[in-house]
C-alpha cells in the first residue's frame, strides 16, 4: 500500500471514530433530553442535543435506536427507585386497561413495554375491531368520558395509513387505543423507532413483567 493510500486510510478511520463519538454524545444528551424535559420526539431531542453540543445536525445525528438504548442506560442510571416504581405503577395501569378492553384483544406497546417509560408517558395499547365505532360504543355504554384523535403512521410497504386513537384517562394516567382492523393482528405495525414490526404484548406477557 502506498504512503498517501496508508494516510488517506488513517484519515479516514480517525474522522469515522471521531464522528461515531460525536454521535454517541448527541444520543446521550438527547436521551437526557427525553428523560427529564418530557420531549418524546427523538427527532426534536436529537436536533436540540446536537445544538446544545454544537456540532452538525446532517452529520452527526445518532439512529432512533442509539437514542433508545442511551435512554435506558440514562434511567438505569439515574432513574433509580422512582423509575422503577413509575414503570410499575404504568405497568399496572397497562393490565387494569386491558382486563377492560379484553375483547378487543389489547396488546401493550411502547415505552410502558420497552422500559422507557416516565412519568409523562402514555399507556399505548393496540385495540382490534371491524370498526372503531364499536370501541366508541363501548365507552358510551360504561359512561367512560373519551377523546377521539387520529395519527398518520408510515406502513411496511412506505404507504401512510391514518389511525384512529381513543384516549381515556385511568389511574391518573392518560391511556392511548390505536384502533386498527382485526387482521392487523397478524402483522405488527413498523415500529416509530426502527421500522421493524412493533413490538407487542398479550395480558399474560405483561402481567409476567410484574412478577
Amino acid at each position: 500500500m502506498s504512503q498517501k493510500r496508508k494516510t488517506r486510510t488513517k484519515f479516514t478511520e480517525r474522522f469515522t471514530a471521531r464522528l461515531r463519538q460525536t454521535r454517541m454524545k448527541v444520543a446521550a444528551e438527547a436521551a437526557r433530553i427525553i428523560a427529564t424535559e418530557s420531549q418524546h420526539n427523538y427527532h426534536a431531542a436529537k436536533t436540540k442535543a446536537a445544538e446544545r453540543i454544537g456540532v452538525s445536525v446532517r452529520l452527526a445525528l445518532p439512529s432512533n435506536t442509539e437514542v433508545k438504548e442511551a435512554l435506558s442506560v440514562y434511567q438505569n442510571l439515574y432513574g433509580g427507585s422512582q423509575h422503577h416504581d413509575n414503570l410499575e405503577h404504568l405497568r399496572h395501569t397497562a393490565v387494569r386497561a386491558m382486563q377492560v378492553l379484553g375483547e378487543f384483544k389489547p396488546r401493550l406497546v411502547g415505552p410502558v413495554l420497552d422500559g422507557t417509560a416516565d412519568e409523562h408517558s402514555r399507556v399505548a395499547l393496540h385495540v382490534f375491531c371491524d370498526s372503531p365505532d364499536s370501541i366508541v360504543l363501548h365507552f358510551l355504554d360504561k359512561g367512560t368520558p373519551f377523546q377521539q384523535e387520529q395519527r398518520q403512521i408510515r406502513w411496511h410497504d412506505s404507504s401512510h395509513r391514518a389511525v384512529p386513537l381513543i384516549l381515556f384517562e385511568l389511574d391518573e394516567t392518560t391511556i392511548e387505543l390505536s384502533v386498527f382492523d382485526p387482521v392487523i393482528l397478524r402483522q405488527s405495525p413498523p415500529s416509530p423507532i426502527n421500522g421493524k414490526p412493533q413490538q407487542r404484548a398479550t395480558l399474560s406477557e405483561v402481567k409476567n413483567l410484574l412478577i
